[in-house]
């Protein structure tokens, strides 16, 4: 077993089985925070969707080169936030209704260019394992000997800033290093033969968003759509990819990953990590407030925070407490970057595993960097 006691950690080691049971912690949570409003779900679908048409309309009216940038800051942050309440059709926490959850979900992640279905899949894969080498699916850790066996090119994109901020549309078509298939076709190893129809019609959901696209950008014209639609979709992107890294990665002192049996549902998330957003929290619905979210998905985002509140005695020092932000969370920056740079591989054995560093990659980003 590799050990990684370091700054904050002498007192505590975090891959020790914790002394509590996740029922433990479901009795402290207060019985309300599990109870799913479809009317309050909704009234957040429709603000999220009436904000992102309020500024389309003054970005395409406006004739001020200046508020281009404002927009597409705000409109890409709609959109990520528009993708967290898909998110909870997903998980089944927007509804207790299969029917509205699905279709509420498909108009919101088809809107910007998500396979609802394929994605909920493995995302629901990654929930149930999540914390485990191999069986992991968001960010998984590379092995040693997978990590040495890619070309450069390969180690460069997913390791150097700010190429994996870009990486979300590439998963969903491709995955990840070391695991094959994609979110669109239901032959790919994500998904089992009963759940063909689902990942069919999603796929068709994203081909008719992507066509209707398409025509806007005959109508309007490609430089018009670029402004309006894409550049904020790949702000999206990037909020996607640095807020569910910093969900697992770059706390203070490196998190255990797990395999075999020292691995259970309950140990993998708690190495999940909370983060404060400042001004961001309430407009992406609290997605920050990730370890009760990870443990319990089925609780509403509008109650995460209570939710999490009311565990914390339960969970110890297994509860890792954000740092504050300020009303933009700059913090984090630095913390997305040393992480990135550093956290590589894992080793191929042991049952309690550490991100290990590349020294090599290092001094080629360093070098770069300074060049």
């Amino acid at each position: 077993m590799e050990t990684n006691v370091t700054r904050g950690q002498a007192d505590f080691d975090p891959s020790a089985p914790p002394p509590f049971k996740i029922a433990d912690i479901r009795d402290a949570i207060p019985k309300h925070c599990w109870v799913k409003n479809p009317w309050r779900s909704l009234s957040y679908a429709v603000r999220d969707i009436f904000v992102i048409f309020a500024l389309a309309a003054i970005a395409k009216y406006s004739s001020t080169w200046y508020v281009w940038p404002f927009y597409w800051a705000a409109q890409g942050t709609m959109f990520w936030a528009v993708f967290v309440i898909g998110h909870d059709c997903g998980h089944g926490s927007f509804s207790d209704s299969r029917w509205l959850n699905s279709f509420v979900g498909h108009i919101l992640h088809s809107a910007i260019l998500v396979p609802f279905h394929g994605w909920r899949i493995s995302h629901k894969t990654h929930h149930q394992n999540h914390g485990h080498v191999e069986n992991d699916e968001s960010w998984v850790p590379m092995t040693e000997s997978l990590y040495k066996s890619l070309p450069s090119s390969t180690k460069t994109l997913r390791f150097t800033v700010p190429f994996p901020f870009f990486s979300f549309p590439l998963y969903l078509w491709y995955r990840t290093p070391g695991k094959e298939g994609t979110h669109f076709h239901p032959s790919s190893d994500l998904f089992s033969p009963n759940e063909t129809s689902y990942v069919i019609t999603s796929t068709v959901c994203w081909i008719i968003m992507a066509a209707f696209l398409f025509h806007l950008s005959v109508v309007f014209g490609p430089i018009q759509m670029l402004k309006l639609y894409f550049v904020p979709y790949w702000i999206f992107v990037m909020w996607l990819d640095i807020v569910t890294y910093l969900h697992h990665h770059g706390y203070e002192t490196k998190l255990p990953w797990y395999r075999g049996k020292e691995w259970s549902y309950l140990r993998g998330g708690l190495t999940t990590i909370d983060r404060d957003y400042g001004w961001f929290n309430k407009i992406h619905h609290d997605i920050g407030t990730h370890v009760t979210h990870h443990l319990f998905p089925q609780i509403p985002h509008y109650h995460l925070v209570e939710a999490t509140n009311a565990a914390k005695h339960v969970l110890g020092k297994y509860y890792r407490e954000p740092e504050k932000s300020g009303p933009i969370p700059f913090h984090l920056a630095k913390i997305l970057i040393a992480s990135i740079k550093e956290d590589h591989y894992v080793s191929d054995t042991g049952d309690i595993v550490y991100y290990q560093t590349d020294s090599k990659h290092l001094r080629f980003y360093e070098n770069m960097k300074s060049s």
